[in-house]
């Protein structure tokens, strides 16, 4: 079941009309379908039923609280990769032992709050980062528990900026170096190797890297087993990728399946980071037309949505897939759609064949709820977003559009 639909020529969010939601709290505007969520969530989390594991989702692509608060409340652990997301999730409710902590830049301040809350384990990506976490675990008179990100140096075929298990990432240990990390961990007073990451990139539309990582950490494991290290966690990450346009990832069933043929023997608990497939088509972005501009080159939407609200299309060519809120089926022309923003990379759209579209109408970008409003900045002095969660009939006010006084609130 589609949770954005139209009905009698206008769309809806679950049992919403998005007109009347546009209306009421303006554009550009976030809206996200709790259903979708739950969907999205429990399609991942139930394929890999077979195995003992733990989803947690990444809060990078979606932090706001009512969201976290909902998945957290389907059984969700949580990715984190800041002190602040640490801070969203624990004011979510989520049970720490069910927060792992990934990132490449920990400081000392976000080691000691996270070792205060007693989270399940830090994903560690250098050696210079272990020996910080055990002195601040030192200096606090307890251990931490560790799991080293290993860069298997394999090429997850995705956008350059998004990729990141290949060696000139920044990302992770190489194989080789993450033994000697391990034996330095096994040897510290303060860390209790516990576990072993990988995350090799994100948007992925096919299984074969996932699986050809996974060969190489097994390897790896068999390895450690020999120096008497003994982990319990595997955590691989997330990056299965969704539709946007015409691409076709395979379905979570059949990553679990895949992986669970590779790993139910082995005594590990799986932990798996999905971050985009949980949250990317559980939201869209709603923006009005401010007006329509044609030249002899070109057909331009001036939109009030920018790349301040959304700026994957600016950033990484990223294609949003976009309709009228209510169609009018008239004929066809090629636009630019393109937001108010005094940059030539501020657009939402290129040479893309919409119907004509008229000044004052209403536009829908599908797979918005990921990276959407998480990367959304005040540039060029606007206000955020509203973020919206339809429920049903119930509309829940995720956000508060920004007020001109809150983009000053902390300037002196």
């Amino acid at each position: 079941m589609h949770h954005f639909e139209y009905r009698d020529g206008v769309l809806f969010a679950e049992e919403v009309s998005v007109t009347e939601l546009a209306e009421q709290y303006g554009t550009p505007l976030y809206l996200y379908s709790a259903a979708t969520f739950r969907r999205h969530f429990h399609a991942f989390d139930s394929a890999f039923d077979e195995l003992d594991h733990l989803t947690c989702f990444s809060v990078k692509a979606n932090s706001n609280l009512s969201v976290l608060k909902l998945l957290a409340a389907e059984g969700a652990g949580m990715d984190i990769v800041s002190g602040g997301e640490l801070y969203r999730a624990l004011q979510a409710g989520v049970d720490p032992s069910r927060i792992v902590y990934s990132g490449v830049g920990k400081r000392d301040s976000e080691i000691r709050e996270a070792l205060e809350a007693r989270i399940l384990m830090f994903n560690v990506e250098s050696l210079a980062e272990l020996e910080r976490i055990n002195q601040v675990a030192g200096e606090m008179g307890t251990k931490a528990r560790v799991s080293f990100r290993i860069n298997p140096d394999v090429d997850p075929q995705t956008h350059p900026y998004i990729s990141t298990g290949m060696q000139k990432n920044k990302f992770g240990l190489d194989i080789e170096l993450s033994m000697k990390a391990y034996k330095m961990a096994a040897e510290m007073d303060n860390i209790e190797p516990v576990g072993m990451d990988c995350h090799i990139g994100s948007q992925l539309t096919s299984i074969e890297p996932f699986l050809e990582a996974l060969d190489k950490l097994l390897n790896f494991y068999e390895k450690l087993k020999t120096f008497g290290i003994e982990i319990k966690f595997l955590d691989l990450g997330g990056g299965l990728g969704i539709p946007y346009n015409e691409e076709e990832p395979p379905h979570p069933t059949e990553f679990g399946k895949a992986l669970s043929e590779k790993l139910k023997s082995l005594p590990l608990k799986v932990i798996l980071e999905p971050g985009r497939v949980i949250a990317g088509n559980s939201g869209v972005l709603i923006t009005k037309v401010v007006y329509t501009k044609s030249n002899p080159s070109k057909n331009f939407l001036i939109v009030d949505g920018a790349m301040n609200d959304l700026v994957r299309p600016s950033l990484y060519g990223s294609y949003h897939r976009i309709e009228e809120v209510e169609p009018h089926f008239r004929d066809p022309k090629e636009y630019d759609v393109v937001g108010p923003i005094c940059e030539s990379g501020d657009f939402l759209a290129r040479d893309r064949e919409l119907p004509e579209i008229h000044q004052g109408e209403r536009l829908v970008l599908y797979s918005a709820g990921a990276y959407g409003f998480t990367m959304s900045s005040n540039y060029n002095s606007r206000p955020r977003a509203c973020e919206l969660l339809v429920d049903g009939d119930k509309v829940i006010v995720a956000r508060k559009r920004e007020t001109y006084e809150d983009l000053i609130a902390n300037e002196l």
